[in-house]
């Protein structure tokens, strides 16, 4: 029963955010027909430097979030105090980013967006919004509240579009307005935080009752626990396990973004155009990523209420299961761009630059070894492995970096491809094997 309610909550959560995915596709694709080459770089580099600060600094305490909340339903602890812990953290990141920031206007703006004050305010509110962002989709993973999520994201998703609409149908112009729609997703995906903070203050009106599934998500019979006495849950507790998440999302925002910094950083007066192009090759991987945050988010809540319980058969069948769905997918989408790759890319994307075939498939392998080393990780978190998995992510991120930094390779595009791709092989190796010893 606890694995169809994972199904549930994954399928739930696979439709808003495939269409997520969908809709961040056009969102890109739009700009990269509205704007010229070298204003579209400066608009990946933004998303670039959005998502690396964001996912850095806020998807620890969503996975904490997610965890603790799991765990102490399945154990029957009843407190809040995981929660006002969670968000001190939350709070403290986000103010040591403001000040930080504020700190270094000049290098940012100058260096980074080419003296955009537009580009550098929109960088600002972004990254605030998501604090609040990523606090609710922890707590609405960590309870099952699917549909919730979903809507987050579909909502954000949703709005950041429309401004890059409204540049391509001629209703605005410019690269300000593409940029602004970054800044308005966030804030406008909050809609769907009242109604957590609703289901929260119930929760919390009903102190006998542990933080559980909301009725008509993904529950199943057996599910309730009596509560037991609550457990203490400290600052230092949760500080330690986010610090582990935080090292390890500094080693996924290098794979997913160090080769477009890198390529404009090394290229001269060419590089914002270029690392617009080795963006929208990278697409390929990051793409099915937003689809696989549905599986991503599902599964951590799902993996630590099966360890809490001890339940040791149905956590290794819910991991091979997910193992294999990646593989059949990932190989899926070799075969299209090993036959049809460079046309599809021109046609979405445009410009003058030639996709490469083998390249494009690199990056479909290296995709499908990506997405199995984060099914691994989340594992390992479930298994409170949260160190070991860490070491793994630094190792090959700190070896992909110095394989980017090699003098000499036919192509910057073709070294990020082979780069990603071998770096992703070796990682998710290095969890496998992590994850076995476990």
């Amino acid at each position: 029963m606890a694995g169809r309610g994972y199904g549930r909550g994954a399928a739930v959560l696979s439709a808003g955010i495939g269409a997520t995915g969908l809709i961040t596709y056009g969102y890109f694709s739009l700009a990269s027909h509205s704007l010229s080459a070298a204003d579209y770089g400066e608009i990946t580099l933004l998303w670039s430097a959005v998502f690396v600060t964001t996912s850095v600094l806020y998807r620890p305490v969503e996975q904490l979030l997610s965890r603790t909340i799991a765990d102490r339903e399945a154990r029957g602890q009843t407190g809040r105090e995981h929660l006002r812990v969670a968000a001190t953290i939350q709070l403290a990141l986000g103010a040591a980013f403001a000040v930080a920031a504020l700190a270094l206007r000049a290098p940012i703006e100058d260096d980074l967006f080419e003296g955009s004050s537009t580009l550098y305010w929109v960088l600002i509110v972004t990254v605030l919004a998501y604090a609040v962002s990523y606090f609710a989709r922890g707590f609405l993973a960590g309870s099952r509240r699917y549909g919730l999520y979903g809507a987050l994201v579909l909502i954000e998703a949703s709005s950041r579009v429309l401004f890059a609409l409204a540049v391509a149908l001629g209703i605005g112009s410019g690269q300000s307005l593409v940029a602004l729609g970054m800044a308005a997703a966030p804030i406008v995906s909050l809609a769907v935080v009242p109604l957590a903070l609703r289901q929260l203050s119930r929760h919390r009106a009903r102190a006998d009752v542990p933080i559980g599934p909301a009725p008509g998500d993904d529950a199943a019979p057996g599910d309730e626990v009596a509560p037991t006495t609550e457990a203490e849950f400290t600052l230092s507790h949760g500080t330690g396990f986010a610090v582990a998440i935080l090292a390890i999302m500094v080693a996924e925002q290098t794979f997913l973004n160090a080769g477009p910094l890198l390529v404009k950083a090394t290229e001269g007066s060419s590089g914002a155009a270029l690392a617009g192009f080795t963006f929208n090759v990278l697409l390929i991987a990051r793409a099915p990523l937003q689809l696989f945050q549905a599986v991503q988010t599902s599964i951590l809540p799902h993996l630590t209420r099966l360890g809490a319980r001890g339940e040791t058969d149905p956590f290794r069948r819910s991991v091979n299961v997910t193992l294999a769905a990646i593989a059949g997918f990932a190989l899926a989408v070799a075969l299209v761009m090993l036959a049809a790759g460079p046309t599809l890319m021109s046609i979405v994307f445009g410009g003058e630059l030639e996709y490469d075939r083998l390249g494009l498939v690199l990056v479909a392998f290296g995709m499908g070894f990506y997405l199995a080393a984060a099914t691994l990780n989340q594992a390992l978190l479930a298994r409170g492995r949260a160190q070991l998995a860490c070491a793994a992510w630094l190792a090959a991120a700190a070896a992909f970096v110095a394989f980017l930094l090699l003098p000499g390779f036919d192509g910057r595009v073709l070294q990020v491809e082979v780069g990603y791709a071998g770096a992703a092989l070796l990682l998710s190796a290095s969890l496998y094997a992590l994850y076995r010893r476990a």
